[in-house]
C-alpha cells in the first residue's frame, strides 16, 4: 500500500511540472477595463480564454488536490499503524477523574494530525501562491497565521473531541446520534463567534474608507431587507492579490466584509453586484441550509464510524494497539473513516453549494438589473484569481463549490426577465430603490 501511494504521488508530480514564475496573463485587467468601458452595456460580455499561466495553475492545482486528499488519508492511517502507542498508555485507558482530564486525552492525536499537515500547507499556501504571483505575503505572516490556527485547533480539539468519547462510554449504541445532534448548536455558535473573535486574529477589520460606496452598499442592503448591516474593509492585501467578499455571522455578529483587493480592482458597479450576490445568501436562507448540510455530514460520518470501526478494531486490534472505540487511541481511526465519508459525499455537498451560489447570482442580478457589470466582475475574478472558466466535469464534481465562472458569465449575459416583462424570481423579496432627492 505504501509503495503504491508513493508511486501515485511521484507520477502526479512528474505530470504536473514546475509552474512558470512570470508567465503573463492572456488579457490584463487594465486592457479588460478599457475594452468593457467602450462596449455597449447591452452587448454580451465574452468569456476570455484562460492564460497559459492560469491553465498551469489549474492543472497543478488538480495534482495538489489529489496529493492533499491522499495525504489526508495517509496521515491518520500512518498514525494508526505506527504511532498510537506513543501518546497513549495504560494510565490513559483508566476512567477520567475530571472534565479537564477527559478533554485533554484526545488532544495529542489531534495535534499530530494537524502538525503533519504543515509541510503541505506551507507549499500550497505560501510557496505555490508566490510562484504564480498571487501573493506578497511574508513568511513571518504566514507562519504567524499558521501557528495561530494550530493553537485554535488544539483548543477546539480539547473542547470538542472529548464529547464523543464521553458518550461512547455512557451510550455506546447511540453516541453517534447524540454527537451529531450536538453539532448543530456548535456550528451555529461557531458561525456567531468567528467574525467577532477568530477572523480578527488574522487580519485587521476596519470601517470602509470610501464612505460614498459604503452608503451605496447599505442602501442595497436596505432594499434586500437586511437591517442593521455593518460594512467592514479587511486588509487582505497583506496575504493575497486575489479578490473576494462575503457576508458572515448572524444576529449581533452579522457583517458585510470586503477585501481591500476587491475594492482596488473592481469598479463601483461591480462591487455592488458582488455585494448583491452576498446579500442573496442571507435573504434566501442559505446560511441555515449550509448548517444543515454540515450537520448531516457530521451525522453520516459518525454513523459510518459507528458501523465500521468495531469490526475493524476486532480484526486489527493487535496492529492498532487498542481494543475498543472508546479508547482515545482511536482518534486516527475516527479521522480516517470520517475523511473517507467526507470524500464520498463531496460531489453531493458541492452540488448543494453550487445551487446556492447560482441562486445568489440570480438575486444579485435582480436587485441591480446590471447584466454588463455582473459579467465584467466575474471576468475580473477569473483573471485576478487565475481561474479556468470552463473546467472539466471531474473538477466540477469534486472541487467546485461555485458554478464555473464561464457559466456564471453566460448567466449574467442571458438572464434579463425585466427586459421581457417577466416576473422576477425574487421580486417579492426586493424593495424598490428609494427615490433620489
Amino acid at each position: 500500500m505504501r509503495t503504491a501511494l508513493a508511486a501515485v504521488l511521484l507520477l502526479c508530480l512528474s505530470l504536473a511540472g514546475r509552474p512558470a514564475l512570470a508567465a503573463p496573463p492572456a488579457t490584463s485587467p487594465a486592457s479588460l477595463s478599457a475594452a468593457t468601458a467602450t462596449a455597449p452595456s447591452s452587448a454580451p460580455v465574452p468569456v476570455p480564454q484562460p492564460s497559459a499561466q492560469a491553465m498551469r495553475y489549474y492543472r497543478t492545482g488538480n495534482v495538489l488536490w489529489l496529493i492533499a486528499t491522499l495525504w489526508s488519508l495517509a496521515v491518520p492511517a500512518l498514525l494508526l499503524r505506527y504511532l498510537t502507542g506513543v501518546w497513549t498508555d495504560d494510565k490513559a485507558k483508566k476512567p477520567a477523574t475530571s472534565t479537564i482530564q477527559s478533554a485533554a486525552r484526545p488532544v495529542p492525536g489531534g495535534v499530530q494530525i494537524i502538525f503533519l499537515d504543515l509541510p503541505l500547507a506551507w507549499y500550497a499556501g505560501f510557496v505555490r501562491e508566490h510562484a504564480y504571483g498571487l501573493s506578497e505575503q511574508t513568511a513571518a505572516k504566514w507562519w504567524s497565521d499558521e501557528l495561530k490556527g494550530l493553537a485554535l485547533g488544539c483548543v477546539f480539539t480539547a473542547l470538542i473531541l472529548w464529547f464523543p468519547y464521553l458518550l461512547l462510554r455512557k451510550s455506546p449504541r447511540r453516541w453517534w446520534l447524540y454527537t451529531g445532534l450536538a453539532s448543530v448548536p456548535l456550528l451555529v455558535l461557531l458561525l456567531f463567534v468567528t467574525p467577532l473573535w477568530i477572523e480578527p486574529l488574522f487580519n485587521h477589520f476596519g470601517p470602509m474608507k470610501d464612505k460614498a460606496l459604503e452608503a451605496d452598499i447599505l442602501s442595497l442592503a436596505g432594499r434586500a431587507g437586511i437591517a442593521g448591516s455593518r460594512v467592514y474593509e479587511v486588509d487582505k492585501s497583506v496575504d493575497t492579490k486575489t479578490v473576494n467578499a462575503y457576508v458572515t455571522g448572524f444576529g449581533g455578529s452579522k457583517r458585510i466584509v470586503l477585501w481591500d483587493t476587491t475594492l482596488a480592482k473592481l469598479d463601483r458597479p461591480e462591487v455592488l453586484l458582488v455585494m448583491g450576490h452576498e446579500m442573496g445568501h442571507y435573504v434566501l436562507g442559505h446560511v441555515p441550509v449550509l448548517i444543515a448540510v454540515g450537520s448531516l455530514l457530521v451525522l453520516c460520518g459518525l454513523w459510518v464510524v459507528h458501523r465500521t470501526a468495531h469490526g475493524l478494531i476486532a480484526r486489527f486490534a493487535g496492529r492498532f494497539g487498542f481494543r475498543e472505540l472508546a479508547d482515545v487511541a482511536s482518534v486516527p481511526l475516527m479521522s480516517l473513516l470520517f475523511s473517507l465519508v467526507a470524500l464520498l459525499l463531496t460531489p453531493a455537498i458541492l452540488g448543494v453549494t453550487r445551487h446556492t451560489e447560482h441562486e445568489a447570482d440570480r438575486f444579485g442580478l435582480e436587485i441591480t438589473s446590471d447584466n454588463h457589470h455582473c459579467a465584467t466582475a466575474f471576468v475580473k475574478l477569473q483573471q485576478e484569481n487565475l481561474d479556468n472558466p470552463r473546467p472539466g466535469w471531474l473538477y466540477k464534481l469534486w472541487r467546485s463549490s461555485h458554478p464555473p465562472l464561464g457559466e456564471r458569465i453566460d448567466f449574467c449575459n442571458d438572464y434579463r426577465p425585466w427586459e421581457r416583462g417577466e416576473p422576477l424570481e425574487y421580486g417579492d423579496l426586493i424593495r424598490p430603490p428609494a427615490p433620489r432627492s
